[in-house]
């Protein structure tokens, strides 16, 4: 049983007692009660699955069960390794890139007329930014077109790994990278992955994706070493 190969007896009592979102969880003294810890231990194991976001734990509504997803966990673990070597993130955008290409098309295929008309503005949105006067950049347009794309994606594992990326984005500081002519170029792709969503043309889409990647993979090779 997976279960028993849970290095946590509050986990493992999760799993067993079937906990759904929204459950509510005894109180601690009647959980260090069945099983069987020390208040300590058990407050270290209930620590644990917070930050797994596998719990939420507020004071007045007490422990519930929470919606399961990946975030939390390939965040944490995301952010310590770029903390002890920053050059990290490139091998993260690269692995972010294939999972981007592979699942491409099931994602888009699932994508509803409104996604699509919703995409299109961000582009429009973040082509206003780069014309504008002055010139902002349109960083939180980039992070919800790539995530909008994938929305409905029923994939938990690609939803936290992509997401866990863009936190990844913002904490080496690429999203405050302010060279006007990348930008621009990175939203002429922006730009006709979106055209070929909407036309259908899914390779079209696709292959302006990779092209897009190159572009950023070029960058990472002319920017000065993260520390």
């Amino acid at each position: 049983m997976i279960a028993s190969k849970i290095d946590s007896d509050f986990l493992r009592y999760l799993v067993t007692n079937s906990c759904r979102p929204g459950d509510r969880l005894p109180p601690l003294e009647k959980l260090k009660a069945r099983l069987g810890l020390s208040m300590s231990k058990l407050r270290e194991q209930l620590e644990v699955a917070r930050h797994l976001g596998l719990v939420e734990v507020k004071p007045r509504s007490g422990i519930r069960c929470a919606e399961y997803t990946f975030l939390p966990a390939i965040k944490h673990s995301l952010l310590f390794a770029l903390a002890v070597d920053g050059n990290l993130f490139s091998a993260f955008s690269a692995l972010r890139h294939h999972v981007e290409v592979s699942f491409f098309a099931e994602a888009v295929a699932q994508l509803s007329a409104g996604d699509k008309a919703a995409l299109q503005s961000l582009v429009r949105a973040a082509q206003r930014k780069l014309e504008g006067a002055p010139i902002r950049i349109p960083h939180q347009e980039h992070r919800a077109l790539h995530l909008g794309i994938f929305q409905r994606l029923e994939n938990p594992f690609v939803q936290g790994l992509l997401e866990a990326y863009w936190d990844a984005y913002e904490a080496v500081e690429l999203n405050v990278y302010a060279d006007i002519d990348y930008l621009r170029e990175v939203w002429d792709y922006h730009a006709q992955i979106i055209a070929g969503i909407i036309s259908g043309d899914v390779e079209f889409a696709q292959r302006a994706l990779v092209e897009h990647t190159e572009l950023l993979r070029a960058r990472d090779v002319a920017r000065p070493q993260v520390s």
